[in-house]
């Protein structure tokens, strides 16, 4: 049994005060409010639903800093996904479990509980598999199991180069798998999770529609049956020009048209849609899952969100290309996107209120919804994911009660998370994970020897 006191907790009714939380096998058993703490409790100032990471490339961590030179010509997506594709043919498994586990961690630190591990490196250099076809699945899941992080693994299904079936290129080669191959992958790597806290889930990620065939993409979902479906989705303007090329449709509008796109769906970026494919998508019931780092960092352009959230559109945060990992400044960048496009303030809000209250709670309830957690709020009978901040920072102090997530989100830095608890696990304490320094010092190791290769 684990208690937690706290002067000030945001529950599923709002915010009260001085909560005991009881937290027994991952769950939230009970919920006190106006109560005394005790002897026995962890005592936190101000505890908030955490949120899940619901996009990740974990081993592209190791890559940031390294393509921001601006080469002859002109830098876009398709020049940064070619120096990505020869930086990740040199890494070994050691090394991506050293990378995984070191994103973990700050990714924890940052206040996040849980991650999607978009996950789709699967084979050696030139595309051989390795003996054991999951093993590089099997690495990012000793990564979650030393850092105590909730894993929704999502292997991907990655069988073509590009629309229309184009053969992979060289760099795509390690990914590649046809629907037999990748239901093996799977299967192994389902059978491995099971050695994982009962928490971790499984689900799949076609690559995106460029990715694959519409066949194959009818196989893969129909033989999922329960479980997440993750899918990067109108990135860029060249892959919503190809698919509509190629499958006389724009990929959201073919997506929504072709496939039971329900609440199990997470469509990652979604950027260039029209307003009609934006409200379809809201109406479907699946997730938005917003990258706003990576997706300014690669020159995506800024989420529809004004059409979306007033149609009822649910939505979570992920950090994707790791590039800077922060719950904090994840949630602002969304927000800022908004405000550059359309030159006015408080837009990712339908109606009146808070945004940052508005963005927090929208971003943990479609993130645990999108990485198939019972988390999201805090409330009995709730997977505790919860995260405690400090309100009397410098960016906190001076607020009231109702202002202390417009502060969070707009002010603050993640230095103002102290304790961070995934399904009961105390992963951070005092601000640090108990095993920060070990993984860094594998991190910086497994870089060393990638940089002298």
């Amino acid at each position: 049994m684990i208690m937690i006191h706290a002067g000030q907790a945001l529950l599923a009714d709002g915010w009260k005060t001085d909560v005991r939380l009881t937290l027994k096998d991952g769950i939230i058993e009970g919920v006190e409010e106006g109560a005394p703490p005790v002897a026995e409790d962890t005592r936190v100032d101000t505890l908030l639903p955490a949120l899940g990471n619901l996009h990740s490339h974990a081993f592209q961590r190791a890559m940031a800093g390294m393509t921001e030179y601006r080469q002859a010509g002109q830098d876009s997506f398709w020049t940064w996904r070619a120096l990505m594709y020869r930086f990740m043919d040199r890494m070994t498994p050691e090394q991506i479990e050293a990378i995984a586990a070191q994103v973990q961690v700050e990714m924890l630190e940052a206040g996040f509980a849980s991650v999607g591990e978009f996950h789709y490196v699967h084979h050696q250099p030139g595309g051989v598999p390795y003996d054991n076809i999951a093993e590089l699945s099997e690495r990012i899941f000793a990564a979650a199991s030393e850092t105590g992080i909730g894993l929704t693994h999502l292997p991907v299904l990655y069988t073509y180069g590009g629309a229309g079936e184009a053969p992979l290129s060289e760099g795509q080669r390690r990914f590649g798998n046809d629907v037999d191959r990748f239901a093996r992958l799977t299967g192994r790597a389902a059978a491995a999770l099971r050695d994982l806290p009962p928490d971790a889930r499984i689900g799949i990620a076609p690559h995106s529609l460029r990715a694959t065939t519409p066949a194959d993409l009818g196989r893969v979902v129909a033989a999922h049956g329960q479980g997440p479906i993750h899918i990067h989705i109108a990135e860029q303007p060249r892959e919503v020009s190809d698919i509509e090329g190629w499958l006389g449709a724009r990929p959201v509008a073919w997506l929504l048209d072709n496939q039971p796109v329900d609440a199990r769906w997470c469509l990652i970026h979604a950027t260039h849609m029209t307003r009609a494919e934006t409200r379809d998508m809201a109406r479907s019931g699946a997730v938005a899952g917003l990258c706003p780092i990576t997706e300014a960092n690669l020159g995506d352009g800024p989420f529809n969100g004004p059409d979306y959230v007033a149609a009822g559109g649910r939505f979570g945060i992920g950090s994707d290309s790791n590039v800077n990992i922060s719950l904090t400044e994840e949630l602002r960048t969304l927000e800022y996107s908004q405000r550059l496009r359309d030159t006015r303030r408080n837009v990712m809000i339908p109606g009146e209120g808070s945004v940052g209250a508005f963005l927090y709670a929208a971003a943990a309830r479609g993130g645990a919804r999108a990485l198939d957690r019972d988390a999201g709020e805090i409330a009995p009978g709730r997977l505790a994911d919860v995260v405690a901040i400090d309100s009397q920072t410098p960016a906190l102090c001076g607020l009231p009660r109702d202002k202390v997530l417009d502060g969070l989100v707009f002010a603050a830095r993640d230095g103002v998370v102290t304790d961070v608890w995934s399904a009961g696990r105390h992963v951070v304490t005092g601000g640090r994970h108990p095993r920060r320094d070990s993984v860094f010092a594998a991190y910086r190791k497994a870089l060393s020897s990638l940089m002298s290769d």
